[in-house]
């Protein structure tokens, strides 16, 4: 009589939790859209992209690293595309972002799409994708390094102020605003910018291969930013189009049939909604095994 009880109650228990578990899926489906989050995720197996945006100027690379490694690492998206639209920003962010994307293409093909602005380091980024799709309209190039230094030192020294600077090594305040730079650093900021700049057209060319001669890329690789239309004439871009046609070129690659369904980086109430499920199956599963051995495993009473 009591183990009729226990398996009852745990029976109650179970459908307590498949209930929630169809409600909230429910609610998914009502209120999502293109989103694609928490329980949501198993109505759509095998038929996702992975949507991950690059936009403004990049300074940061960790929260489009966090992105990217995270869809790479679910077997349901099949393919990721990166949706660009940003200016450029700084050399490094740009360079691990290119370094992911790389190791990704090894297991799910990834895709760039550009809206407005895709250019500098934000190429870089989309040159390392297995294609780039961008409008006719959309900037994108400017394969080059720039560094601006300031200089104030004549209106501070209008103003009577003194600025006292001590070093240990002759280039330590290179670039300071409150005096002119000397010849030799600039010779030495130019030497570090050409360093950079090789090591840009280096990675675009790699990127690339096959799809622009180096020559060629050399000679548009010097800060000219070009229309998606004169992108695609000299093999800086793939494909001209809108997202869905990305999306599309997505599926494709990524062997999806039919419609594939977009998923974007979780928000952090899906987070919870997630770490919900994951602890609810567990305790399902927990329940159902003892419910089925419990007869035969011994206990102490």
């Amino acid at each position: 009589m009591k183990r009729s009880r226990t398996r009852g109650a745990l029976l109650f228990i179970v459908l307590l939790v498949l209930g929630f578990v169809a409600l909230v899926a429910g609610l998914s489906l009502v209120v999502g859209d293109e989103d694609d989050s928490g329980l949501a995720d198993l109505f759509s197996l095998g038929k996702k992209i992975g949507v991950v945006k690059v936009e403004g100027t990049i300074m940061s690379s960790q929260p489009i690293l966090k992105e990217l490694r995270k869809f790479s690492k679910k077997s349901s998206v099949k393919a990721i595309l990166i949706r660009i639209d940003s200016p450029g920003g700084a050399v490094a962010p740009a360079q691990e972002i290119y370094r992911e994307i790389g190791k990704i293409k090894k297991k799910k093909p990834v895709i760039a799409s550009m809206e407005t602005i895709g250019a500098s380091a934000a190429y870089l980024i989309a040159s390392n994708s297995d294609r780039i799709v961008c409008s006719r309209g959309t900037i994108t190039g400017s394969i080059g390094v720039i560094m601006m230094l300031p200089e104030i030192h004549e209106a501070i020294k209008r103003m009577g102020i003194g600025v006292n600077v001590i070093t240990a090594g002759k280039f330590k305040d290179m670039g300071s605003a409150v005096r002119p730079l000397r010849e030799d650093e600039r010779k030495y900021l130019k030497a570090f910018a050409k360093e950079v700049h090789e090591q840009f057209i280096s990675a675009v060319a790699t990127g690339r291969k096959g799809k622009i001669e180096r020559e060629k890329l050399n000679s548009v690789a010097d800060g000219r930013f070009f229309t998606g239309e004169k992108a695609k004439e000299l093999g800086l871009v793939d494909s001209l189009g809108n997202f869905y046609d990305a999306v599309k070129i997505a599926g494709t690659l990524g062997g999806i049939e039919g419609d594939p369904k977009l998923v974007y980086p979780e928000k952090e109430w899906d987070s919870y909604l997630d770490t919900f499920f994951e602890s609810a199956a567990s305790a399902v599963a927990r329940a159902v095994s003892r419910a089925s051995l419990g007869g035969l495993t011994p206990s102490f009473r």
